[in-house]
C-alpha cells in the first residue's frame, strides 16, 4: 500500500519522494518495526479479551505425567496468542509489500490458510476440554490443499497466466547465470546446500512428484514447530533465527548481481519474501515480549502451524527446500524425536527412548530448568543458521 501511495503521489501530485522508501532494505526494516510495535501495543488488549472469553491453556498430561508437576501452573494462561502474531504479519504485509507481486499473494493466502486450520484446532480443544482439536488426518488434508493449489501454479502455465491476467499479478523472472528458466523449470528443480548445480531435476512427471514434494516441505515444517512449542519462548525464538535466514537468502535472491556472484538463483520478487519474513521476525519478537517465561500468553496451533507453514513455503520458493533440514534442525530434532518415542513404544513392548517427547520435556524431566532449556535450543537454533549462511557463500 505503501509503494501505491508513493508512485500514487509522485505521478499525480507531483511530490518527491524519497526512493529510499521503495528500497527493498528499507522496507524490510520498516515492516519488521511495524509488526513489532502492532504485536506490543495491542498485546494487552489481546489478553484481556482472550481472558474474557476464557481461552486459556489446557494442560494434557495424560501420556506423560510428570509435566502435570512441570507445567500445572501454566494451566488457563491465556492462548490463540498467535493471532496476535498473524494479524501483527498481515498489517506489515498491506504496508511494506508490493501487492503486484506473486509472492506476496501467495505467503498472504497462506497465512490466512492455515491460520484458520490452526484456529479451528485451537478453538476445538478451548471449547471441548477434554478434546485433543482437530485430528491429525484433517490438519494433514488441509495441508495437503494448500501445498496443491502451490503446485497448480508452479506447474500448470495455464493458471499461472489466468492468475497473471485476472489479478494484474507479476510473475516471477528467474534466472540461472544468464539462462532464463521458466517457472515450471525453477520449480522442479532441487537444490542441495553446499552444491551450486541442482540435485534433481523433476522430471514430466513433474506435477505428482512436485506436489508430494510440496506438501512434504509444508506439512514437515508445519508440524514440527507446532510439535517445538511446549516451553515458553522456545519456538518463537527459534524461528526468529530460520526466518532472518531465509529472509536473508530472499534479499540476495532479488539482485541479480549478488545472486550470479554467489551462484544462487535470481528470482525477482523474492524481495518481497524478505519484507514478509522481516514483518514475521518483528511480530515474532513483539509476542515474545509477552511469551518470555512467564508467559503471559502462549501461541496456539493457530501460531504454530502458521508460522512453520510461512517458514516452508518461504523455502520451496526460493528453491532452499534442503537448506531448511539444516537451519530447522531444532524443529526437526523435535519431530525426529516424537517418531522415534512412538516407534520405539510400539516396537520394543512400550519401552521408550526419551523420558518424554518432544526433546524439550526430555531435558526437563532430567532436571534441566525450563529456561536454561529454552536458551540451548536458540544457541543450536543461531549456529545452525549461520552453518545455513555459509552454506550459501561455499557453493
Amino acid at each position: 500500500m505503501i509503494l501505491w501511495l508513493i508512485f500514487l503521489v509522485r505521478e499525480q501530485v507531483g511530490w518527491k519522494v524519497p526512493t529510499a522508501f521503495t528500497y527493498t532494505s528499507t522496507r524490510m526494516m520498516l515492516a519488521a518495526i511495524s509488526s513489532l510495535l502492532f504485536s506490543i501495543s495491542l498485546g494487552p488488549w489481546f489478553i484481556r479479551k482472550l481472558q474474557e472469553f476464557n481461552i486459556g491453556q489446557a494442560i494434557r498430561s495424560e501420556e506423560c505425567p510428570p509435566l502435570e508437576q512441570l507445567h500445572g501452573k501454566k494451566r488457563n494462561t491465556p492462548t490463540m496468542g498467535g493471532g496476535l502474531i498473524i494479524a501483527a504479519m498481515i498489517f506489515s504485509l498491506l504496508l511494506w509489500t508490493d501487492l503486484h507481486q506473486i509472492f506476496t499473494w501467495i505467503l498472504l493466502v497462506t497465512t490466512i490458510f492455515l491460520g484458520l486450520l490452526g484456529g479451528w484446532d485451537d478453538i476445538l480443544k478451548v471449547k471441548y476440554r477434554n478434546s485433543k482439536g482437530l485430528s491429525a488426518k484433517k490438519k494433514l488434508l488441509g495441508q495437503l490443499v494448500l501445498s496443491s493449489c502451490l503446485t497448480c501454479y508452479l506447474f500448470i502455465p495455464a493458471v499461472q497466466h489466468s492468475i497473471s491476467d485476472s489479478m494484474k499479478i507479476v510473475a516471477p523472472q528467474v534466472r540461472d547465470g544468464s539462462t532464463i528458466l521458466s517457472v515450471a523449470d525453477y520449480a522442479a528443480r532441487i537444490y542441495l546446500p553446499f552444491f551450486k548445480e541442482p540435485i534433481l531435476t523433476l522430471s514430466s512427471a513433474a506435477l505428482i512428484l512436485g506436489g508430494l514434494f510440496s506438501f512434504l516441505v509444508i506439512a514437515g515444517s508445519s508440524n514440527a514447530v507446532n510439535l517445538t512449542d511446549g516451553l515458553d519462548g522456545l519456538a518463537t525464538g527459534c524461528l526468529i533465527m530460520v526466518a532472518a535466514c531465509l529472509a536473508t537468502i530472499a534479499f540476495l535472491s532479488n539482485n541479480v548481481d549478488i545472486a550470479a556472484y554467489l551462484n544462487i538463483l535470481y528470482i525477482s520478487g523474492s524481495g518481497e519474501i524478505a519484507v514478509y519474513l522481516s514483518a514475521f521476525i518483528g511480530a515474532c519478537l513483539g509476542f515474545l515480549w509477552y511469551n518470555a517465561p512467564p508467559a503471559q500468553l502462549f501461541m496456539g496451533d493457530i501460531g504454530s502451524l502458521t508460522l512453520g507453514g510461512i517458514v516452508g513455503i518461504s523455502a520451496l520458493l526460493l528453491k532452499r527446500e534442503l537448506l531448511l533440514v539444516i537451519i530447522g534442525g531444532v524443529f526437526v530434532a523435535e519431530a525426529l524425536s516424537v517418531i522415534l518415542q512412538v516407534a520405539s513404544y510400539k516396537l520394543r513392548n512400550k519401552k521408550r527412548l526419551f523420558l518424554c517427547a518432544p526433546l524439550h520435556h526430555h531435558f526437563e524431566l532430567m532436571g534441566c530448568p525450563e529456561t536454561k532449556v529454552v536458551v540451548r535450543f536458540w544457541i543450536a537454533a543461531l549456529l545452525l543458521a549461520i552453518l545455513g549462511m555459509i552454506s550459501i557463500k561455499f557453493q
